[in-house]
């Protein structure tokens, strides 16, 4: 957790302050339901409250800190400064308690914090990608696999699939916001001997959680596996999204571009550069965020009903996966909204090899009229061959100079060279003549390839 990548709001969540406030909570309300219990005296209770709720300023932190050097244990230490301020009723405090009620407790509720937050960055991302999803619903171009021209889509079509993706991500951090949401109030390894089972419940309410089911002394450490396994999922659809921003912005595609603002600077020694620096900056950041998912898992098996090897792993990986969460979804969120996009780019590449992105079409209508779809495949394979000759490319010769004959001159004229070559298979034109094959093309290839978008913009915002 650096300043550079930290937003305030959840970098608050992980603030010693916070912690500290957050175990205080816990041992008032603790003492509270001891109270209704009979177990400790009803002002003792109010002595709580009264001495303790006040502010953790830098001081009391300080002289937390001054106590644990000297005990090397943060709760006692906690508790030593406490009784400082509340003062001979300090002994009902902790009554039945162990370490870890207090730790995984608060552990849990800083995550549903920083979940909360997190949802919300969600619902920024998904408003805009959506937003612009609309935009761009019809607006066409190549869909490329293996990063090669495939067939056509739409740059809202695009977008509508980083919306469904992050969609998926919003629904899993919900369900794990509820997970990781458990309160263990059960002292040591868990089995109520000294703290009645009601004191947890007393708790769990106030502090906004559940009972857990079963505490060994210790949360199960598989809901915190689940939670940061969900932040990684989170991190990767931004990856995802982040480096279709990347490839597209290429000087030689420039079909999208981060927005430049007036005076940026995109280079320290060639100035004419406008470098994706922002998406770049998310996929590293994706990278930190999923590096906290293995630790997770193998905080899972801790020895019998409990150990601290997880503790110093989650005092890092709490704070740095969410906090780098929070300012990576916000970041994309700015992208997105002010994403440059260049749809005269994206026709050109469109139309760029002659309608060789129809291929398809024709090995299925050949299909249709009885011919084996290897005998198809070998025939629309060798007409798509002749367009990438037509344009000075050998496909089976790439480093040899193309001598263009008089058909690829000729075909060069052609809107439709894929067509052009087809029409001129003897093979080809003894199954679909020349009204199969005019008919087949009559149909705009834009129009073919995109017109069941509103079939998928249905079903991913609800609406076409």
């Amino acid at each position: 957790m650096i300043p550079r990548y930290s937003r305030p709001d959840m970098a608050a969540i992980w603030d010693p302050a916070n912690r500290f406030r957050i175990w205080f909570e816990i041992e008032a309300h603790a003492c509270d339901a001891q109270a209704k219990l009979g177990v400790i005296p009803a002002e003792a209770a109010a002595d709580v409250w009264k001495g303790g709720n006040i502010p953790y300023t830098d001081a009391r932190i300080e002289r937390i800190d001054e106590i644990e050097r000297e005990i090397h244990h943060d709760v006692i230490a906690f508790l030593t400064e406490l009784a400082e301020h509340v003062g001979e009723q300090s002994r009902f405090v902790h009554q039945g308690m162990t370490s870890s009620d207090v730790l995984d407790t608060c552990l849990a509720v800083q995550m549903k914090r920083a979940a909360d937050i997190l949802l919300a960055d969600l619902d920024g991302l998904l408003a805009v990608l959506e937003k612009r999803a609309h935009e761009f619903k019809l607006t066409p171009c190549i869909g490329r696999s293996h990063g090669i021209h495939a067939e056509p889509t739409t740059f809202g079509v695009k977008l509508a699939g980083h919306y469904a993706e992050f969609k998926r991500c919003r629904e899993r951090l919900e369900t794990v916001r509820t997970e990781i949401a458990t309160c263990a109030i059960s002292g040591a390894v868990g089995t109520f001997a000294n703290v009645d089972p009601k004191v947890e419940a007393h708790v769990a309410e106030k502090m906004g959680l559940t009972p857990e089911t079963v505490s060994t002394q210790v949360i199960p450490r598989d809901r915190h596996a689940m939670f940061f396994a969900v932040l990684g999922v989170v991190a990767s659809a931004i990856e995802r999204l982040s480096m279709e921003v990347r490839h597209l912005q290429r000087t030689e595609v420039r079909e999208v571009q981060e927005y430049f603002s007036i005076g940026q600077k995109g280079s320290s020694a060639m100035p004419h550069k406008r470098n994706p620096i922002l998406t770049e900056n998310l996929t590293g950041l994706a990278r930190v965020v999923r590096a906290a998912v293995v630790p997770a898992m193998e905080n899972v098996a801790l020895w019998h009903e409990r150990d601290i090897s997880h503790s110093s792993v989650e005092r890092m990986i709490g704070p740095d996966a969410t906090v780098t969460l929070d300012f990576a979804l916000t970041r994309m969120t700015s992208v997105i909204n002010k994403l440059v996009v260049y749809p005269s780019n994206m026709a050109e590449h469109l139309n760029k090899f002659g309608g060789i992105h129809d291929s398809q079409r024709v090995l299925l209508s050949l299909t249709q009229k009885g011919m084996s779809r290897e005998d198809g495949y070998k025939i629309v394979q060798r007409a798509a061959m002749k367009v990438w000759r037509s344009f000075g490319i050998d496909p089976d010769n790439p480093d040899a100079e193309v001598k263009l004959t008089a058909e690829d001159r000729k075909a060069a004229k052609q809107t439709n060279r894929l067509m052009f070559f087809l029409s001129r298979d003897e093979e080809l034109t003894a199954v679909l003549n020349d009204v199969d094959l005019g008919g087949l093309f009559s149909v705009d290839p834009i129009t073919y390839h995109t017109k069941h978008v509103d079939t998928i913009f249905q079903r991913v915002f609800g609406k076409a």
